[in-house]
């Protein structure tokens, strides 16, 4: 089905409306990585393991996965200005929950709502960027909603974990909601309306995993994430009992972290559109050394910890950026955009899964070497099928 396309009148407006859109992304990632920061105080808060508490983690990436694509069906008639407000006011309910939780049901329970607001937003979002500008400006829309994920990302733990220390865990999750009850407010008033361009169908998700190039990326996306969410998931507990690191130097190590992942998101996203196989290959690389590197040099205290931090922080904040264009440069459109944003959130949940089972079965240093496994192995993959996706065949 086509329908009219609605696009802001002026310059100011449309800006206001992508800058809207971005911050979306933003509060939707924060959200979902909310909980690595805080999985210590959760834990003892309410009696549970730290690999209990990384559940909190599991649920929201799993559901997520999940709601992608079928939101993509589901509300395929819908205009994507009440969907998008609506999925934030879901993500306001579902984060205030979280923080007047009594109990760990109530929270994973919180959780699940979460993952529903986040796997629709990330789905839609990009989907729109070229209809809320003029065409010239399509490509730098996409890379300022994109930058929304990357920065959070790798900004949303530390800052989360600094609100954490100030006020505890319960008012992280209580500013994250007053946050996207806010962005909200604005997403109806900024947006325009923006009708359903074509109706979706789940044989558009099928064509996208035929697709030999779309596939090689969905299965890099799958190895690469899950290998970094298994191993950062636990990184406070591990700076915190391995590296002897204080509350407050975990907030700074963390920090440091997220600025060099900002720095990394650009600096990746400067020669990804040329080559992005090539690119990701190097990043999962230095997150393979960096992670690999951090149980022998890293115990010897919080600077060695907090400069490998550093380069895994300049190396994943690359990932998402590279991605995204990667999957636009094999000829994803909005289904494969669905399926990234399925098979990622996929892989968020597994690796926080499988690092709560290794944590709570072996210990916080052999999840940063199965953390470097799956990176290792994810650059070998994007190293053989790299050539066939950037050229898009």
């Amino acid at each position: 089905m086509t329908t009219t396309m609605t696009t802001p009148q002026d310059t100011g407006a449309a800006r206001l409306a992508v800058t809207a859109v971005a911050v979306g992304t933003f509060t939707v990632v924060t959200s979902e990585m909310l909980p690595v920061g805080l999985l210590t105080s959760i834990g003892t808060d309410l009696r549970v393991s730290e690999g209990t508490a990384g559940l909190t983690m599991t649920a929201p990436g799993l559901v997520a996965a999940g709601s992608a694509p079928l939101l993509t069906v589901a509300a395929r008639r819908l205009d994507r200005r009440t969907v998008l407000s609506g999925l934030m006011a879901l993500l306001a309910a579902a984060n205030l929950l979280a923080a007047l939780a009594p109990a760990y049901p109530v929270l994973l329970g919180a959780r699940v709502l979460t993952g529903i607001s986040i796997g629709g937003f990330w789905a839609f979002a990009f989907a729109m960027a070229g209809r809320l500008v003029p065409p010239s400006g399509a490509g730098r829309a996409v890379a300022v909603i994109s930058s929304g994920i990357a920065v959070a990302s790798v900004l949303g733990v530390p800052a989360g974990t600094l609100v954490s220390s100030l006020a505890g865990w319960r008012a992280a999750f209580a500013a994250v909601a007053l946050l996207a009850a806010a962005l909200c407010a604005a997403l109806i008033r900024l947006l325009p309306p923006l009708p359903a361009e074509r109706a979706g169908r789940l044989s558009d998700l099928g064509r996208v995993w035929r697709s030999g190039p779309l596939r090689i990326v969905l299965i890099v996306t799958a190895l690469v994430v899950t290998g970094h969410f298994a191993a950062y998931t636990y990184v406070r507990p591990f700076l915190e009992q391995v590296a002897g690191t204080g509350a407050a130097a975990v907030s700074a190590i963390l920090l440091g972290y997220g600025l060099a992942g900002v720095l990394g998101n650009f600096a990746a996203g400067a020669r990804v559109p040329r080559r992005p196989g090539p690119v990701l290959v190097t990043l999962a690389v230095l997150i393979g050394v960096a992670t690999v590197a951090l149980p022998p040099v890293g115990a010897a205290g919080p600077v060695a910890a907090g400069a490998l931090l550093l380069l895994w922080g300049v190396a994943y904040g690359g990932v998402s950026v590279t991605l995204q264009i990667w999957v636009g440069k094999a000829g994803g459109g909005e289904a494969g955009m669905a399926l990234l944003t399925a098979v990622f959130n996929a892989a968020i949940a597994l690796g926080a899964l499988a690092g709560g089972l290794v944590v709570d079965r072996v210990s916080i240093s052999a999840v940063l070497w199965l953390g470097a496994g799956l990176a290792l192995v994810s650059a070998g993959v994007a190293g053989i099928g790299g050539r066939r996706t950037t050229n898009g065949s």
